[in-house]
């Protein structure tokens, strides 16, 4: 038996006893809750991972409880129940941060299956994190070392792992300065600026090359665990 639960958030009883019963065979916990009320009063339990949601229901309605799940509880993943005909509400849902929907009437089969897609993309995200985190850091141990070229290999695969992160393309672009490669150097930084302006280092090195002609060290990763060079 697995640790973390499932919460089913549906007024009608019927609805959520058929969800608890179609839920079982996947081996996590189910809980309930009558409403949105209840469901929000349950979010202190830490060990809730996903969280099944009627979008109708009197009262609080599963928008708003969306919404605030969303504020307190960024981390539980959220599929919505939608009645048939009711897209365009399911389309905001998704907006708000649920990660899917499924419309009545559904088979048991169906909630599984999409149970265990949704569950299973967040342990393909959590490996991919964790290989890019990998990468990451055996490339500042290359760097340590003064072995560049490995240093450069990891951190090129950290990217093809995530090239929407911006710490691994300010390492390249480190990397590419130390070797002499000031065009690539740039390239580099200029898209950990894109990937996220708000990152200090990419802003830092891509203001030195491009306006102050290099001089100055070179800032090899954020605030708190900063480490800055000189060539």
């Amino acid at each position: 038996m697995k640790d973390q639960k499932i919460l089913v958030v549906d007024d009608e009883k019927n609805i959520r006893l058929s969800l608890s019963q179609a839920l079982a065979p996947l081996g996590w916990p189910v809980e309930t809750a009558v409403n949105g009320e209840e469901a929000l009063g349950k979010l202190d339990d830490q060990s809730i991972l996903l969280i099944i949601l009627d979008l109708r229901m009197p009262g609080m309605d599963g928008i708003e409880v969306l919404r605030r799940v969303s504020e307190l509880r960024p981390d539980i993943r959220v599929i919505i129940v939608t009645a048939y005909g009711t897209v365009e509400r399911a389309v905001e849902a998704m907006k708000l941060g649920a990660v899917d929907f499924i419309q009545k009437p559904f088979s048991p089969e169906q909630i599984r299956d999409l149970t265990q897609q949704v569950l299973a993309r967040d342990q393909l995200n959590e490996d991919k994190a964790a290989d890019y985190q990998t990468h990451l850091e055996l490339a500042k141990k290359a760097v340590g070392e003064r072995n560049f070229k490995g240093a450069l290999s990891h951190a090129q695969k950290a990217i093809a792992l995530d090239p929407y992160r911006a710490e691994a393309f300010n390492l390249v672009g480190c990397l590419h300065e130390v070797l002499h490669q000031r065009e690539d150097a740039i390239k580099n930084y200029r898209m950990a600026y894109e990937a996220d302006p708000s990152y200090a280092p990419a802003r830092e090195n891509l203001d030195r090359l491009t306006s102050h002609g290099g001089r100055g060290p070179i800032s090899w990763e954020s605030a708190g665990k900063q480490r800055k060079d000189d060539k």
